[in-house]
C-alpha cells in the first residue's frame, strides 16, 4: 500500500533496506538514472530552504529531468568554479533515495570556507552544478538491523537525516534512537521535521543535547554533552544496536571513548567525517587537519601496518619504483611506502585532489600499467577498479607504474 502525504513525500509499507529497488521505488522507465556512463550529470537548482541561521539546504533536479540512484548516507561531489579557480568538496545528501526525482545537500556556512559561502550566497533556483555520482560506504548493510543507534552532532547529521528520511518513507518498523547535539536550540538542524516525523512514527525517537541556551530560547532538554552514564541512560539496549556516528572529529573521538567505556561492541560502529572547508582550491596540494577526511573504521583493506615497504638488503634503504605520468610527460620516483599523490607532488606535479583520503574520487585516473596497494575509503566503485581506475591518493606502488596523467 502507498499513501502519498505530500508533493515531496511518498510513504510505504515494507522491509527496509531490502533491495536497491526499495530504496528508490522502482523509477519508471521513462526516467533513467541520472548518471551516465561517465558518472557525472548536471544538476539544476530548484529549491533554497534556510534551515537554521547558517544552514541552508540546496534541491536539485538532473538536468533532462532523469532521477536519482544512491544509498541513504551517501555523498556527491561537487565540482565547482569559484574566482577562476577550482574547487571539489564532498557534501552528503541529505534527502533519502525514496524520493529519487530530486537530491539534496545542507551545507553549514563555515567562516572563511570559500565553497560554503559560494553556495550560501550564490545558489539560487536556476543555478547548474556539475557533480559526480554518489559514492561511500556509510549506509545501512543488507540485512537490516532490528535497533539502530544515531549519533550526530552539528551538521554531521545530514547522512543520518537520510538514513531516517528513508526509514520514515518506507514505513519501517526497526527501532531508532536519534541523539544529536547542538551548541544551543537554534543551532538544531531539522529539528521540526524531526519532531513531526517522530508524532507519526513512535519506534523513531529523537533526543537532542544543547550546550547552552539561545537568547531566543531557554533549553528545557538534556544540557551538556553527550557522556557514558546518559547514554546508557538513553539506550539501556545499547549492545542491541547497531550505531552509526558522523560529527566533527572530537566529537567523534568522545564517542568512541564512551563506547568504549561501556563495553560496547566495535564491530558494530560506523562513523564517517568530512571536513573539506579549510581546503583551498583543488590544485593546490593543502591537507585537511593533516590528511582529510577521518577514516571509517570499516575502510575497505587490510591495515596500514601490513605493507611496509621493502627494503634494499645491501643499503637498507626503502624499496623505490618510478611512477610515469604520462599525459604530463613526467617521470618521477615514489618509495614503496608513499603514495602516488605525494610523489607527484614532490616533484612539482599538481594533479586534481580533494580529500587525500579515498573518499571523494577527485584523483581518479587510469593505470595505464603496473600494480598498486589501493586502500580507499569507498571513493571508487569496483567496475572501475576492475577497468584499472586507481585513486592516486591513496594508492602505493608495488611496481614500477605508468598512470594516465
Amino acid at each position: 500500500m502507498v499513501a502519498a502525504t505530500g508533493p515531496d513525500t511518498v510513504v510505504t509499507t515494507g522491509d527496509l533496506f531490502a533491495t536497491q529497488a526499495d530504496f528508490s521505488l522502482m523509477p519508471p522507465s521513462w526516467a533513467p538514472d541520472c548518471w551516465g556512463e561517465e558518472d557525472q550529470a548536471v544538476l539544476v537548482c530548484r529549491k533554497v530552504l534556510e534551515i537554521t541561521h547558517d544552514v541552508k539546504s540546496f534541491h536539485f533536479e538532473a538536468d533532462g529531468h532523469r532521477t536519482f540512484s544512491f544509498d541513504p548516507g551517501q555523498f556527491v561531489t561537487l565540482q565547482l568554479e569559484i574566482d577562476g579557480a577550482a574547487f571539489t568538496r564532498c557534501y552528503t545528501i541529505s534527502s533519502p533515495p525514496t524520493r529519487p526525482h530530486r537530491i539534496s545537500i545542507t551545507v553549514k556556512r563555515v567562516p572563511g570556507g570559500p565553497v560554503s559561502n559560494w553556495l550560501h550566497d550564490n545558489v539560487v533556483p536556476g543555478t547548474r552544478i556539475t557533480a559526480q555520482a554518489p559514492l561511500g560506504g556509510f549506509t545501512p548493510a543488507n540485512p537490516p538491523a532490528p535497533k539502530y543507534l544515531f549519533l550526530s552532532a552539528g551538521s554531521g547529521i545530514t547522512p543520518l537525516m537520510s538514513m531516517t528520511r528513508t526509514m520514515y518513507d518506507l514505513g519501517s518498523d526497526a527501532d531508532v534512537l536519534f541523539v544529536h547535539s547542538a551548541r544551543t536550540p537554534a543551532d538544531i538542524i531539522f529539528r521540526r521535521e524531526l519532531e513531526a516525523m517522530t508524532a507519526v512514527m513512535p519506534n523513531i525517537r529523537v533526543v537532542h543535547v544543547c550546550e547552552d541556551d539561545n537568547p531566543s530560547e531557554r533549553w528545557m532538554g538534556l544540557r551538556g554533552r553527550l557522556s557514558a552514564p546518559l547514554l546508557q541512560a538513553l539506550a539501556p539496549d545499547l549492545d542491541e544496536r547497531e550505531t552509526y556516528t558522523c560529527g566533527p572529529a572530537g566529537y567523534m573521538a568522545s564517542i568512541r571513548g564512551i563506547l568504549g567505556e561501556v563495553g560496547y561492541d566495535m564491530r558494530r560502529y560506523h562513523e564517517e567525517s568530512f571536513s573539506f572547508e579549510s581546503l583551498p582550491a583543488s590544485s593546490v596540494p593543502t591537507p585537511v587537519d593533516g590528511g582529510g577526511a577521518a577514516t571509517p573504521p570499516d575502510a575497505v583493506g587490510a591495515d596500514e601496518g601490513d605493507h611496509a615497504p621493502a627494503s634494499d638488503e645491501e643499503t637498507g634503504a626503502p624499496t623505490t619504483y618510478s611512477v610515469e605520468f604520462v599525459r604530463s610527460g613526467r617521470t618521477v620516483t615514489c618509495a614503496a611506502d608513499g603514495t602516488l599523490l605525494d610523489a607527484a607532488y614532490a616533484a612539482g606535479l599538481r594533479p586534481p585532489a580533494s580529500c587525500t583520503a579515498g573518499m571523494c574520487g577527485t584523483c581518479k585516473t587510469t593505470m595505464l600499467s603496473g600494480e598498486v596497494d589501493m586502500q580507499h575509503n569507498g571513493g571508487i566503485r569496483p567496475r572501475e577498479v576492475a577497468q584499472n581506475k586507481i585513486l592516486i591518493c591513496c594508492s602505493k606502488p608495488l611496481s614500477d607504474v605508468r598512470i594516465d596523467a
